[in-house]
């Protein structure tokens, strides 16, 4: 709850109060218009200052104009309030009357601006704690450099109102003043490197055995789908590595220097630049040091947030029971501050000029007066949940750990031990058969893996705040507060000490971050395959082997083989197969090609009319017996919304006669004939892995065919160029690799219950003398 929390008359009060009185007339930059803090000044210069002329910088999106994207930000959340009070027609008549969009990147080349700027509020930042150095600098410092070098092109001489963070002071402890920061970092040769890093990391990344050290990872995960998915799978690692590598320098860089992380140290290094362009040109500098901001406590909605900000993540996996324990000093000063409350502060800062070559400092902060500790903000939390617990979807409640606090070593220990177990159990699930309880094991070893390294992340990115000793002084933003009239305060209240934390935290923002994780519970469904008629042409395709049957290759040999042999002969025939299977596997692991190559040279010398007699007589009656009942409906489905149906297999072509029926073309192995004998070869190359997807476009281009409206069902990561060639992939029972995939990217995954097992064969009692 705040003191004074909603506006009220005040006799003897102007009509007007100051910072809106100081504002009317006045031109008004802002950046970062689409962000959080952004946002939430835009709305409130509309919705108090209508006599206030706004200019918005405003980067143009892949096809969305500066324009169409403010047209779109009027209608989020944030503006929900201004909207009802004005109406849809009269919001957007502000915008024109009001507003100008100017669009450009004021990181990398800033357009011509108007002139006669007053205030510029420079709310755009990049705010990752974990950004590649280079991107840090060129927004954090570059981008406000440009932006100012803009305003100056302009002819402007506007009161810059620069937003940084309080947490440029470094990793200091006691007492932090309102000042300029205490360092004699070269901020021009640290940005100066910071982006000749990029082509430094860039060009290590091409050593050979690092690229060796790419491929082999991606031959282990990819081989059997093909080489070009292994070598786009080797380039995204390369790529990964050089934003890590990029990402340790920052994080090293900083932490050498005295500085957190790399956001912290490129808003310092920012914070020092523009403190000389603002003395090189005279024009009045204020910087706003924001702590830690959260959800807004009044305005333009209690609990109002976009996106997860700091806080956030961890209380939310603290609510799922994700986080057993978690690193920080229980007395230590957790300095949170509501969006609403930087806002106003920015504001009335505004509206209070410091004379040029003297800028004025100034933290939104509440460690100083209205201190909320660690161990006090848990607990908040705690209760929060233990009387609203997140839904567990089938399951009842989420329960929260109790955490004891036992001290950063300890938690870096049980880090180090969950690790070991998790990757231990990584390669137990990895070697299992294909089958439910495989995929039940590999989703819980994926989700003990992912809290592990969750909490692993965040203690690392956050460490240094949970167990900071340090109080931010605010004399100079409770003097500014102090100096405004009753009403201001009223409609602009920015005090941190009028805050009740456990009001806040329970019944504001708490609820607004776990609002979305209490509706997906509701509604949350496993994703769906969607059957949907079409005016053009589609194709549903199947893999057989696994999908629509669980016979293999090694099966139909076996078949072929009973074709001509005695039955005296079968025992010792399945002892070979049988004998040779590990062989065969090792082959199928790195390719399939090569183990359908392989194993083929073993039908040499079988019979074709024998294998054909067999198979009408015995083969096609046992498939349709074991086909999934499941997979028959949905080819019945597809071809009832007029799809065309494709049966694409490696399985020899005889094998596949029996399902011929269902679809509308069949596409398996050929095997070469000669003299009515197989030849133990194949007529053309195998299509497995990319050769499928490749087929598939080829013969939909000719065909006519939409593949971005056309299906795929398939059961190894073998298929997984072809799945990735339509734009409705569809799983079936898949084995450990394409199954992680498909839950990364919510594609159907289906269970098709299928009979197991060959007939059963009567060999001959042995002959008795």
């Amino acid at each position: 709850m705040v003191e004074n929390a909603a506006p009220v008359p005040v006799p003897g009060d102007p009509p007007k109060s100051t910072i809106v009185e100081s504002l009317s007339g006045k031109h008004v930059l802002i950046t970062g218009v689409t962000g959080f803090l952004g946002q939430v000044v835009f709305e409130r210069l509309l919705r108090d200052c209508p006599d206030t002329p706004i200019v918005l910088l405003v980067r143009g999106q892949q096809s969305q104009t500066g324009r169409a994207r403010v047209e779109y930000l009027l209608r989020k959340p944030a503006f929900d309030p201004l909207r009802e009070l004005l109406g849809e027609i009269a919001l957007l008549r502000a915008l024109d009357d009001r507003v100008t969009v100017v669009e450009g990147d004021f990181s990398k080349d800033v357009p011509r601006l108007p002139p006669g700027l007053d205030v510029v509020f420079h709310c755009a930042a990049t705010v990752s704690f974990a950004s590649p150095i280079d991107e840090g600098f060129q927004t954090n410092l570059y981008g406000a450099m440009n932006l100012y070098e803009g305003v100056v092109r302009s002819s402007s001489r506007p009161h810059l109102v620069h937003v940084s963070t309080a947490y440029v002071a470094g990793v200091q402890k006691g007492v932090i003043p309102e000042a300029t920061l205490d360092h004699r970092v070269d901020w021009r040769l640290e940005a100066e490197l910071a982006l000749g890093a990029r082509r430094d990391v860039e060009t290590q990344s091409r050593r050979p055995e690092l690229l060796d050290s790419f491929m082999e990872k991606a031959e282990k995960e990819h081989s059997r789908a093909g080489p070009t998915t292994v070598a786009d799978d080797a380039e995204e690692r390369r790529r990964g590595w050089v934003s890590k590598r990029l990402t340790e320098y920052g994080r090293a860089r900083a932490r050498s220097l005295g500085w957190p992380d790399v956001y912290t140290f490129t808003k310092a290094m920012g914070e020092r630049a523009v403190e000389e362009l603002a003395a090189e040109h005279g024009l009045p500098l204020s910087i706003v040091r924001p702590s830690i901001i959260e959800s807004a406590l009044l305005h333009p909605a209690p609990g109002w947030i976009d996106g997860f900000k700091m806080a956030d993540p961890i209380i939310r996996a603290y609510g799922l029971g994700q986080i057993p324990e978690f690193p920080g000093i229980p007395e230590g000063i957790v300095d949170i501050i509501p969006v609403d409350f930087v806002v106003n502060a920015m504001l009335a800062v505004a509206v209070s000029p410091p004379d040029p070559g003297s800028p004025g400092y100034f933290h939104v902060s509440s460690g100083d007066r209205n201190p909320l500790q660690y161990f006090e903000l848990y607990e908040y939390v705690r209760e929060y949940f233990e009387a609203h617990p997140l839904p567990e979807r089938g399951r009842g409640e989420h329960k929260v750990p109790e955490w004891k606090f036992p001290g950063n070593l300890k938690v870096e220990r049980l880090i180090r031990r969950a690790e070991k177990l998790t990757d231990l159990a990584e390669q137990v699930v990895t070697h299992l058969p294909k089958s439910k309880a495989m995929r039940d094991a590999v989703a819980r070893v994926d989700r003990d893996k992912s809290r592990v390294d969750f909490v692993k992340r965040y203690s690392d990115l956050y460490g240094a705040y949970t167990e900071a000793e340090v109080i931010y002084t605010d004399d100079r933003m409770l003097a500014l507060w102090e100096s405004l009239p009753v009403k201001d305060r009223a409609t602009f209240p920015f005090d941190s000490a009028a805050v009740d934390w456990k009001y806040y935290l329970q019944d504001v923002h708490c609820p607004a971050v776990t609002e979305s994780l209490r509706e997906l519970s509701k509604r949350r469904a496993k994703p769906a395959v969607k059957i949907v008629e079409r005016a053009e042409p589609v194709v549903a395709v199947f893999d057989m082997e696994g999908t629509i049957i669980t016979s293999n290759v090694v099966e139909s040999y076996v078949w072929a083989k009973f074709a001509d042999l005695e039955p005296e002969g079968w025992p010792a025939e399945l002892v070979s197969v049988f004998g040779r299977i590990p062989s065969y596997l090792q082959a199928d692991r790195r390719d399939r090609g090569e183990f359908l190559r392989t194993f083929f040279r073993r039908y040499e010398g079988c019979s074709v009319e024998g294998l054909q007699r067999l198979i009408d007589q015995h083969v096609t009656e046992f498939m349709l017996q074991k086909a999934s009942q499941a997979s028959i409906r949905r080819v019945r489905e597809h071809r009832a919304a007029g799809h065309r149906t494709i049966l694409l297999t490696a399985a020899a072509e005889p094998f596949i006669q029996p399902l011929a029926p269902l679809f509308d073309l069949v596409i398996g192995a050929q095997l070469q004939v000669r003299d009515g004998r197989y030849t133990g070869f194949m007529s053309a190359p195998p299509l497995v892995g990319e050769a499928r997807s490749a087929w598939l476009r080829r013969w939909a281009a000719a065909e006519g065919v939409d593949l971005r409206h056309s299906y795929a069902y398939a059961d190894s990561h073998s298929d997984l160029p072809l799945l990735r060639a339509v734009g409705n992939p569809v799983v079936v029972s898949p084995d450990s690799a394409l199954y992680r995939y498909a839950r990364r990217r919510r594609w159907p995954i289906e269970e098709w219950s299928m009979s197991k097992g060959m007939p059963r064969v009567r060999f001959p009692r042995p002959a008795t003398r």
